[in-house]
């Protein structure tokens, strides 16, 4: 019996550590959202799921030490709701960033987002103007933009040096035109248009040269937030994928040390058949 109470507490305490790095995907995505995506709606889950499981392991472990049948059965019950939740999580996070991608542009280090690449859920979230004000505010206060600026020297960069840049999506998106309207580098956010012309993208028409403007309001600004989505989202999904499948071995294990315990309970050696006895106990969970 002490046997199997201290693998249940052990594998709960295991457990409950296992939350932590779900519950810190959700702040990290949190942090994410404060500074690029904006979308603090997405994290929510993440941190919900990562303190459920805290809560549920907490419990397990307190029934594993107290011998307290309602708690170990209670964590087992739960337990297997949140390993489902936490599958339909991953899930629908792959979906729902599955489609769009950014763009590789000639002679240059960075990608061009369009929105037309993306589809789905998230797009339609993301581009609604229910959302995009306050997500292209927020990038706006987060002064993503201004953080381009470099110096070498006291002397500004080049545009060749700029052309070499790897910038992140919402880099890309949102500080500078698209690299198909044709206009001239003459910093990181200042842009002008190239004998009188721009291209046929939407966007073109929609650059400003405005620091409060810029292309906050491009098509390209959200497709970039998309982008940047896409890549928190999948860094968080690994981590989550690994500890799904380590959830469900502990719980396997944990659901036969209960099982264990419950047939000390009704006085029955270990390993010896319910049937085998002359009174079957009646069957539990």
């Amino acid at each position: 019996m002490r046997t199997s109470n201290h693998l249940i507490g052990v594998l709960n305490f295991l457990t409950f550590l296992l939350s932590i790095p779900i519950l810190g995907g959700g702040i990290w995505l949190s942090s994410r959202a404060s500074n690029t995506d904006c979308l603090k709606f997405l994290q929510w889950p993440l941190i919900i799921i990562g303190v459920s499981i805290m809560v549920v392991s907490l419990a397990g472990f307190a029934g594993a030490c107290y011998r307290n049948t309602f708690l170990l059965r209670f964590y087992l019950v739960v337990m297997f709701f949140v390993i489902g939740v936490l599958i339909g999580f991953i899930i629908f996070a792959y979906v729902v960033t599955d489609k769009g991608s950014g763009r590789r542009v000639m002679n240059r280090g960075y990608l061009d987002y369009y929105l037309e690449d993306y589809s789905g859920w998230l797009e339609e979230r993301v581009a609604s103007d229910e959302y995009w004000g306050k997500i292209s505010s927020c990038i706006r206060d987060s002064k993503a933009c201004r953080k381009l600026a470099r110096n070498f020297n006291d002397v500004p960069e080049t545009a060749d040096m700029f052309f070499e840049r790897k910038l992140n999506p919402i880099q890309s998106g949102c500080c500078k035109p698209p690299t198909d309207c044709g206009y001239l580098y003459q910093n990181e956010t200042v842009w002008i248009q190239g004998a009188g012309l721009v291209g046929t993208n939407p966007d073109c028409n929609k650059w400003n040269n405005d620091q409060q403007q810029l292309c906050y309001d491009c098509d390209s600004c959200k497709a970039g937030v998309l982008g940047s989505l896409k890549k928190s989202w999948r860094k968080v999904s690994v981590i989550n994928i690994v500890v799904m499948i380590i959830l469900v071995i502990v719980y396997i294990v944990a659901y036969y040390a209960y099982r264990n315990n419950k047939k000390m309970d009704n006085d029955e050696p270990y390993g010896e058949a319910r049937m085998t006895k002359s009174q079957p106990s009646a069957f539990h969970l």
